[in-house]
């Protein structure tokens, strides 16, 4: 089985997890990976808010398309909520922490963090709340891998950053955590912590053999993070966190929603329980109490 996935280190760890969970559910199977250049990956000065969707995913979707390879390996939350033709998402795996972290050389919390330091982040999610938090904050555009990321965080160009919790733990960076930020507040963007394995729509043997990875609690939770994004018209480019928890098979789901203006002038946060079975609903509802409280402005510019 050829299977696809980016090239940086943390890319490559989250890939090795996905086939050791394959391995042990089938051990007759073989894997190759291959690596892609993405354009996310070839492009690391440019915003990536600026860069349209998809762009750690589309290369190595259309090697996926001709044949190229047999599956992908993707962090969730690189994936757009509308995926193209053809394709689908074969298998979720158990999601990781969610959390965002901060990291920081000065060894201090966000709260405590002095006046006028640089938080390093290019997430117009994080840029969002970390200005409605910290007004008094400098926010400096952070672009790279996780490596590059953590040097220009010592105090070279910022003298902090915030990341994804998941990706620090994976490769065993946990001890440069600050930090954890709490996700009522700091609201993960959807599929945050999880790996998605996709596949070609029509491959159904594939499809059979990933359900043995897929894990259930995980993969309802997410479909309704990405739900609601989708409610919100699948490429919102305004700051944007969903966040959903709850029992196994993801039945009675809390579903923690966020939207907000670019420099934290106005935010917009509630939580809703409902069945994860039904995710579309509980999304909408989601959606329903922001627009009552006025979020929809932000989808009009206003």
């Amino acid at each position: 089985m050829r299977v696809g996935t980016r090239g940086s280190r943390l890319a490559l760890i989250q890939t090795e997890l996905t086939l050791a969970a394959l391995r042990e559910a089938h051990p007759d199977l073989q894997f190759e990976v291959v690596t892609v250049t993405t354009q996310g990956d070839a492009n690391r000065t440019a915003p990536l808010a600026g860069m349209g969707l998809g762009v750690f995913v589309k290369e190595i979707e259309r090697r996926l398309e001709t044949g190229k390879i047999d599956m992908a390996v993707h962090s969730l939350k690189d994936m757009p909520t509308a995926l193209p033709g053809g394709m689908a998402i074969g298998a979720v795996l158990e999601r990781a922490d969610p959390r965002d972290a901060l990291v920081s050389y000065l060894g201090v919390t966000l709260d405590e963090f002095p006046k006028g330091g640089r938080i390093g982040t290019s997430s117009p999610r994080r840029v969002a709340q970390v200005a409605e938090k910290r007004p008094d904050l400098k926010i400096v555009p952070l672009r790279g891998n996780v490596d590059t990321r953590l040097r220009k965080a010592a105090g070279d160009e910022c003298d902090g950053a915030i990341l994804a919790a998941a990706g620090l733990l994976r490769m065993g960076l946990e001890n440069v955590i600050t930090e954890y930020l709490a996700p009522e507040e700091f609201v993960p963007p959807p599929g945050q912590g999880a790996m998605a394995v996709e596949i070609r729509a029509d491959d159904a043997w594939l499809a059979g053999t990933l359900s043995a990875i897929d894990h259930c609690a995980t993969n309802a939770a997410v479909t309704a993070e990405r739900a609601f994004l989708e409610a919100l018209g699948g490429g919102c480019q305004v700051p944007v966190g969903a966040y959903a928890e709850g029992g196994d098979g993801g039945d009675s789901l809390r579903l923690t929603v966020f939207m907000g203006a670019p420099d934290g002038s106005a935010t917009y946060r509630d939580s809703v329980v409902g069945s994860g079975f039904d995710a579309s609903s509980l999304a909408a509802t989601a959606w329903e109490r922001l627009r009552e409280q006025g979020a929809a402005g932000l989808l009009a510019g206003k």
